[in-house]
């Protein structure tokens, strides 16, 4: 160890510049650690894990952000997120990375959108008011028990992660929802083309029947004609058996 003009010196290198390089050492693999999960082939799995059809609901967790990020952040980890997940980065597995960005895409616009991003905040904080409320009574269930008015959501961590909880359940009632509204129309609309198909038929058949009896008009009034002259014929000749009187009989005479 030796000195200089910059300080102490450690195998050629000032110290405080060593020290300096093992602080940015530390910190670039402090974010490595804490990233790694953001590598193409973990982030595909994790947008396509199984029951991801409900995570995904919720674009926050889409892009791993907290809801209350400014929009342009969450713009940046949109940015970087569709980029990891780009089919072009993943050329090993196109079709599930272009589900994946698809995913990432639609989670954002979500965001990007003022209205859409608004009914995002209000379950949030649907989600927190209910899961305030279920600590409270909690809380009273527990000094009821003797055991005290501490509960584990007391923990920031823990309160954030029932929050968490209580959103992916109202995004899933939510859709679950949708989904029985979307089924019940689509029921009612094939009731009412079923009844429209129904009543063209009716109508289509009522037309033929209508078109039949206007062109049998004139074979029936024939017909009937033929018919009514037909009939007097037979009455005239009913009437004369009718008025028929046998002759008397006679005795015979001897």
């Amino acid at each position: 160890m030796a000195s200089s003009k910059e300080g102490l010196v450690r195998n050629g290198i000032p110290i405080e510049k060593e020290t300096a390089f093992n602080a940015f050492y530390t910190e670039v693999k402090e974010i490595e650690k804490r990233d790694s999960v953001l590598t193409p082939k973990q982030q595909i799995e994790r947008l396509l894990r199984p029951g991801s059809t409900y995570f995904n609901l919720n674009p926050f967790e889409v892009l791993q952000i907290d809801p209350d990020l400014p929009v342009e952040e969450a713009k940046k980890k949109y940015r970087r997120l569709s980029i990891l997940v780009h089919p072009d980065k993943n050329q090993d597995d196109p079709e599930r990375a272009q589900t994946a960005f698809e995913i990432v895409n639609k989670a954002w616009k979500t965001l990007e959108n003022e209205d859409t991003r608004k009914k995002c905040m209000d379950v949030i904080e649907e989600a927190r008011g209910r899961t305030d409320l279920m600590i409270e009574e909690k809380r009273k269930r527990q000094k009821k028990e003797g055991k005290g008015a501490e509960v584990e959501e007391d923990d920031p961590m823990k309160y954030k992660h029932a929050v968490y909880v209580m959103t992916m359940k109202l995004f899933a009632d939510m859709e679950r929802k949708r989904r029985e509204l979307e089924i019940r129309d689509t029921e009612e609309r094939k009731r009412k083309r079923e009844a429209e198909i129904e009543e063209e038929e009716a109508a289509k058949i009522n037309k033929e029947w209508q078109k039949n009896f206007e062109e049998s008009r004139q074979n029936r009034v024939d017909s009937w004609k033929a018919f009514q002259a037909g009939g007097g014929a037979a009455k005239s000749k009913v009437k004369k058996v009718k008025g028929f009187k046998p002759p008397k009989h006679k005795a015979e005479t001897r």
